[in-house]
C-alpha cells in the first residue's frame, strides 16, 4: 500500500505517528471552515488581510526592494538613499508640515471661539448653524478648491463684482492652506462645541465668584476641560490637510507648491512610472501622520481634566443678552464665506453659457445640465458608475464592520486585536497611500485573476478607505448594548450567528445603515485613488469634473459637481438624522 494512504480513519484524528493522507487533510480543512465558531472570524480575518494588509504590505515591500517588479530583492533600502539625496523631498516634507500646521492653527482660530460660542450659550437658531457648518466638511475639497478658483481669480466673480484682486493671493501657499481651512474647520467646531455643552459654565461660574475674570475662568477652567476634544479635532485637520490631493492639485500647480500628496501622484503619473519613489513617499507621508499622532498623545499625557462631584450637574445654556447680534453677524460672516461663497461660484458656472460671459441674465442657460444628460455623453455613465461603486461599498464595508465590531467587542475572539487593528488601520492611511498599494499589490504577473485595470479596484480601495465608519459606528452601539442579550441568546440555544442574526443586527441597524449612507456619500464623490487607479474607459464623477476642468468645459464640470454635493449633501443630512434616532434608543 503507498504511504500516502496509510492515516487514520477521516472521521477521527490522526494517531501519533500516522502519515496523514491528503484526504483527511482536505476533509479537517473542511471541517474547520464548516465550524461556527470559526467559520465568520475566519472570513472576516481573510477579508481584512486582502483589503487592509495585502497593499500596505506592498508599498512597504516596494519601498524596502526597489527592483521588486523585476522579481529581484536586491539593493534593499536603496531606494531611501537615492530619495532623501533629492533636494526637492525636503521642499516637499516642508511644505506639507507648513500647509497641515497652517491649516490645524487656522482651523482652531476659527472652530473654537465658534465652537465655545454655540457650546455655552443659547444661540438662536442653533441648529440651523450646525447644519451649515456641516456642508463644507461634506462638500468634496477639490470641487471647493475649483469653486474659489473661479470665484476670486483675475476677472472672477469676486473682481467682478467688488474692486478686489485676489488671484495672487489663491495661487500660494497661504491661499491653500485657506481653501482646506474653510473644508475642514467643521470638525473643529463640533468637537469644541459638543464638549463644552457637555461640561458647561457651571465651574467657570464658580471661578468668577472666587475673583477670576471671565477670560480668566475660560482660559483656566473651561478650555482645559475640553482639551482632549480641541486636541482631537486639531489632529484631525492636520491628518487631513497633509493627506489631501484635491485641492494641492488645483492650486498649487499654478503657484508651484509642491506637496507629498503631488510628489506621489507626479510620480506615478509621469514617465518613467518611479514605483520606489512613490512608495517611499508614501511611508514618509505615513509616518508623518503617525509622529502627529505620537505628539498629540504626548501633549495630552496626565493633563485630562474630570470633575468629580458625586452627582450629575445640570447644564444650562446661558443668554448672550446684547452680544446676540454680534454673535449672529459673526456666524452669518463665517457660514457666507464658508458656504455660501463656493456654492454661488459652483451654481453661477454652472448656469452661464460662458465664463467670458460674466454675470449676467443674458449668460444664463441650461445647456451644461442638457449636455450632461446626452444620450452619447459620459456623464450619465460617469454617475451611474459612481453610485454603482458607492452601493457596493456601502454594502461590503457595512458587513465586513459589522462582523469586525461583533467579533471585538462582543465575542472577544482569539486575534481580536488584529482584527481591530486592521479594521481601523485605513483611518490613518491617506486615500493616495492606499492607491498606490493597490497598484504594487495587484499590478503582478503572479495572480491569475487581478481585478487591475478593472472596476473592482476601485471598489477595493473605497472598501479599504472606508471601512474605518461603520467599525466606529456599529462598535459604539454595540458598547451601549452591552453583552447581557448576545449571553442570553446562547443560554437559550442559539448560535453565535444566530445572536448576531436575530437579536444584536437589528439593534444596531440605525447606526449601521447611518454609516453605510455616510460611507455611499463619501464614495460617490472620492476623488485620488479614482484617478490613480480608475481604468480606461471608467470614469467616476470626481474623475469626470477633474477631466472637464482640465479640456476647459468648466460649465460641464461644475453642472456635474452642483450635482455630486446635492447627493452627498442629502445622503449625509440622512445619515445624520438616523445616527440621531439611533442614538436616541440607547
Amino acid at each position: 500500500m503507498p504511504a500516502f494512504l496509510v492515516s487514520a480513519e477521516p472521521d477521527n484524528p490522526p494517531r501519533q505517528g500516522c502519515i496523514v493522507s491528503p484526504d483527511h487533510l482536505r476533509l479537517h480543512l473542511i471541517k474547520i471552515l464548516m465550524n461556527k465558531n470559526s467559520f465568520l472570524p475566519a472570513m472576516t480575518g481573510a477579508v481584512l488581510l486582502l483589503l487592509v494588509a495585502l497593499p500596505v504590505a506592498f508599498v512597504v515591500l516596494q519601498a524596502v526592494f526597489p527592483h521588486l517588479d523585476s522579481g529581484r530583492l536586491s539593493a534593499p533600502f536603496g531606494a531611501f538613499g537615492q530619495l532623501f539625496a533629492d533636494a526637492s523631498l525636503r521642499n516637499m516634507i516642508v511644505t506639507t508640515l507648513k500647509v497641515g500646521l497652517g491649516v490645524a492653527l487656522c482651523s482652531a482660530v476659527l472652530g473654537i471661539p465658534l465652537g465655545a460660542l454655540r457650546g455655552l450659550f443659547a444661540l438662536p437658531g442653533a441648529a440651523l448653524w450646525d447644519l451649515l457648518f456641516l456642508i463644507p466638511f461634506m462638500m468634496p475639497p477639490y470641487i471647493a478648491a475649483l469653486s474659489w478658483m473661479l470665484a476670486l481669480q483675475t476677472n472672477g466673480y469676486v473682481e467682478q463684482l467688488l474692486p478686489l484682486r485676489l488671484n495672487h493671493f489663491l495661487f500660494s501657499l497661504p491661499g491653500i492652506v485657506a481653501v482646506m481651512t474653510l473644508n475642514v474647520f467643521p470638525v473643529v467646531y463640533f468637537a469644541v462645541s459638543r464638549s463644552m455643552a457637555a461640561s458647561g459654565s457651571r465651574l467657570a461660574d464658580v471661578a468668577r465668584i472666587h475673583g477670576a475674570g471671565p477670560w480668566r475662568a475660560f482660559i483656566r477652567v473651561t478650555l482645559p476641560l475640553a482639551l482632549p476634544s480641541v486636541a482631537s479635532s486639531l489632529l484631525l485637520a492636520f491628518t487631513l490637510s497633509i493627506e489631501e490631493y484635491g485641492v494641492p492639485g488645483a492650486l498649487g500647480a499654478r503657484s508651484g507648491v509642491n506637496v507629498l500628496t503631488t510628489g506621489i501622484e507626479q510620480r506615478l503619473a509621469d514617465w518613467p512610472v518611479d514605483m520606489p519613489g512613490a512608495a517611499v513617499l508614501s511611508l514618509v507621508l505615513v509616518a508623518i501622520a503617525l509622529c502627529a499622532y505620537s505628539v498629540q498623545k504626548a501633549v495630552l499625557a496626565g493633563r485630562n481634566v474630570e470633575t468629580l462631584t458625586g452627582k450629575p450637574a445640570d447644564v444650562v445654556a446661558k443668554k448672550l443678552g446684547r452680544a446676540t447680534w454680534p454673535v449672529l453677524a459673526l456666524f452669518t460672516l463665517v457660514a457666507f464665506i464658508t458656504v455660501g461663497m463656493p456654492l454661488l461660484s459652483m451654481v453661477i458656472t454652472a448656469f452661464s453659457g460662458t465664463l467670458s460671459g460674466g454675470i449676467s441674465l443674458d449668460n444664463l442657460t441650461l445647456r451644461h445640465y442638457v449636455a450632461l444628460f446626452a444620450i452619447d455623453g459620459d456623464a450619465i455613465g460617469a454617475l451611474g458608475t459612481s453610485l454603482s461603486l458607492a452601493l457596493a461599498t456601502a454594502l461590503i464595508a457595512g458587513a465586513v464592520g459589522l462582523l469586525a465590531s461583533w467579533l471585538v467587542v462582543v465575542r472577544k475572539v482569539r486575534g481580536a486585536v488584529v482584527i481591530d487593528a486592521l479594521s481601523l488601520l485605513p483611518a490613518a492611511l491617506p486615500g493616495i497611500v492606499v492607491g498606490v498599494g493597490l497598484i504594487l499589490a495587484w499590478n503582478r504577473g503572479f495572480w491569475p485573476v487581478t481585478p487591475y485595470n478593472t472596476w473592482g479596484i476601485l471598489l477595493l480601495a473605497y472598501c479599504c478607505l472606508l471601512l474605518p465608519y461603520p467599525v466606529r459606528y456599529v462598535s459604539a452601539a454595540l458598547k451601549q448594548i452591552g453583552g447581557n442579550l448576545d449571553a442570553a441568546a446562547r443560554v437559550h440555544g442559539a448560535s453565535a450567528a444566530q445572536a448576531l442574526w436575530r437579536i444584536l443586527l437589528p439593534l444596531v441597524l440605525p447606526s449601521l445603515l447611518a454609516a453605510m449612507m455616510m460611507v455611499f456619500a463619501v464614495a460617490s464623490r472620492e476623488l485620488v485613488t479614482s484617478l490613480l487607479l480608475a481604468p480606461a474607459g471608467v470614469q467616476t464623477v470626481s474623475v469626470f469634473v477633474w477631466r472637464q476642468f482640465e479640456q476647459g468645459s468648466v460649465g460641464d464640470g461644475m453642472a456635474m459637481a452642483s450635482i455630486a454635493v446635492l447627493v452627498s449633501i442629502t445622503i449625509m443630512l440622512i445619515a445624520v438624522k438616523v445616527g440621531g434616532r439611533s442614538n436616541s434608543r440607547f
